[in-house]
């Protein structure tokens, strides 16, 4: 059986991940060592609220290094929601706080103003189609339709210095905002895939049995 080790860190939704996928048949391991992290096949790391409150959490455990080393060895990880995030250089959410550096660019505000002028609400809530890449070796997606619905609850999202990174994106108030990240073996959503049903299942199945190299 597929072995998951999901980082619990005192933030994120770490049940309804876990959940997620022992649901698809993986063998699920939640983790607070560092020892654990650094010996994991799979790695998946859950987040939600502020940035700069899930990094100090992660360093207090001595944890975000740890995670960084994981993800440079190129074994397959998984973050979601502000664990996407902290794959880009930094965010500018309460201030400025660095994030890994795996992917270039940063987590931004997501617009206020739809491309009519009209206010949009944030956090953006609910569901939303997602545009997949048309880039080949998408094992992430396998299975997923292009224009799929998935659930968001984001205020913020990682913008790609280089679209080459961007494996996936959706619209909101018209403008388009970056919804998966891949570097190597690193892939991020900032989406729940464990809140969107049949399509997010899939995609838990596909990071679970995603090849250990």
């Amino acid at each position: 059986m597929t072995k998951v080790t999901i980082v619990d860190y005192g933030s994120g939704n770490v049940a309804s991940v876990a959940s997620a996928f022992r649901s698809v048949g993986a063998d699920v391991a939640l983790t607070s060592t560092v020892d654990e992290i650094r010996t994991a096949q799979r790695l998946v790391l859950p987040g939600v609220g502020a940035f700069s409150e899930c990094r100090r959490l992660l360093e207090e455990r001595d944890m975000f290094g740890v995670i960084k080393t994981f993800i440079k060895s190129d074994r397959p990880f998984l973050g979601i929601c502000v664990g996407m995030q902290l794959l880009f250089d930094g965010s500018d959410e309460f201030g400025s706080t660095a994030g890994w550096g795996i992917i270039a660019g940063r987590a931004s505000h997501i617009p206020t103003i739809n491309v009519e002028g009209k206010t949009l609400k944030a956090p953006h809530i609910g569901w939303s189609p997602i545009k997949i890449s048309s880039a080949p070796n998408e094992p992430l997606f396998d299975g997923v339709c292009d224009g799929a619905h998935v659930y968001f609850v984001h205020s913020f999202a990682g913008v790609p210095t280089t679209q080459d990174t961007s494996i996936g994106w959706t619209t909101y108030g018209g403008h388009a905002i970056c919804a998966a990240v891949r570097s190597g073996n690193a892939y991020g959503l900032q989406f729940h895939p464990e809140k969107s049903g049949p399509i997010g299942l899939r995609m838990v199945s596909n990071f679970a049995t995603q090849p250990v190299r």
